[in-house]
């Protein structure tokens, strides 16, 4: 009978957890891929290497070479995946290659993201600058502390673009696998978190990590979002993220603390683990992540504390002059 009950309990977790899992995937893939596709026509026809060719002074100043401005610049609204391959195809020296592989973790999907982020409870320009500026303020921070100096040697560019036919193939096998892996991890983790709550698991989850979340400023209500977050990234994690919200374990103060980390520090397995195989240090693509969440985190908390001082002073006074 008791075998019974369990299993009636997770047959109702997974039909519970599908529709909104689906919903979830739905409006994810939405957004996903016409923006994808909009890339890949942008970078088609040049329009990329445009932009970069403006941009790419700028890079100078962070102590990495103009072609930098394209690979920073194509992933922006794609996945961690394009970084490796243009890093790999410009063959760029390791302390230049370490230092935009960084600021790619911080702003790479920003705008599929950034819809993420502002349905669970922040502003979009904020998310947008946090990011931006993000990547920046870490470029000069490694650029001062990395060994070693800008080289300025030449860099490998491609010379000629495959044909339209084989660029949209390529883009068509590529989007439908994210497609997939969107389909089927929002739907596991749905699943996943449905029983966690069904069986009470939940608190063994948050107690261990309270110290942690603690000294990082975030909310205990925030844990297992943060965990996905950093297990599985943003866009794969938005569904327990974005369910945790509409459900109100959250409360838009504690979603905007927790959007405030982990926008510049999430997916702290597969992303850094790509970056290996062109010989990368991995301690370098994490620390500088974490140490800036928790600065924004910080300062966003400050913030709160200041405008709830003002508010209070300004009711304090209202009623001394009644």
């Amino acid at each position: 009978m008791e075998t019974n009950s369990v299993f009636f309990r997770l047959k109702e977790c997974i039909f519970s957890a599908l529709p909104k899992g689906l919903k979830t995937a739905w409006w994810l893939i939405k957004i996903t891929v016409p923006v994808s596709f909009g890339v890949m026509l942008l970078d088609y026809f040049g329009i990329l290497l445009i932009i970069a060719r403006y941009t790419g002074p700028m890079f100078e100043f962070f102590g990495l070479p103009g072609v930098s401005a394209v690979v920073f610049i194509t992933p922006l609204s794609t996945n961690i995946y394009s970084v490796v391959a243009l890093l790999a195809m410009f063959n760029l020296p390791l302390r230049e290659g370490t230092i935009l592989a960084v600021m790619c973790l911080i702003s790479h999907g920003f705008l599929i993201e950034t819809m993420v982020l502002k349905r669970t409870g922040s502003s979009a320009l904020r998310m947008l600058f946090l990011r931006l500026a993000g990547s920046f303020l870490i470029a000069w921070l490694l650029n001062t502390l990395m060994p070693g100096s800008y080289t300025n040697n030449p860099i490998n560019t491609p010379t000629s673009m495959p044909g339209f036919g084989i660029v949209f193939m390529h883009w068509l096998s590529s989007i439908s696998s994210t497609v997939i892996k969107i389909l089927l991890l929002v739907n596991i983790l749905l699943v996943f978190q449905q029983i966690i709550e069904e069986f009470g698991w939940i608190k063994a989850i948050n107690k261990p990590l309270l110290p942690l979340m603690r000294l990082m400023g975030l909310p205990e209500n925030a844990t297992l979002s943060w965990v996905v977050g950093n297990l599985v990234g943003l866009a794969y994690g938005s569904a327990i993220m974005i369910d945790q919200r509409e459900k109100g374990n959250l409360s838009g103060e504690e979603a905007d603390l927790l959007n405030h980390h982990i926008a510049v520090s999430h997916s702290m397995l597969e992303d850094p683990l790509l970056f290996l195989t062109l010989g990368f240090t991995l301690h370098w693509l994490i620390w500088p992540r974490i140490l800036l969440a928790y600065a924004a985190v910080w300062v966003r908390r400050f913030e709160l504390w200041m405008k709830s001082s003002i508010k209070n002073r300004k009711t304090i006074l209202d009623h001394g002059q009644i």
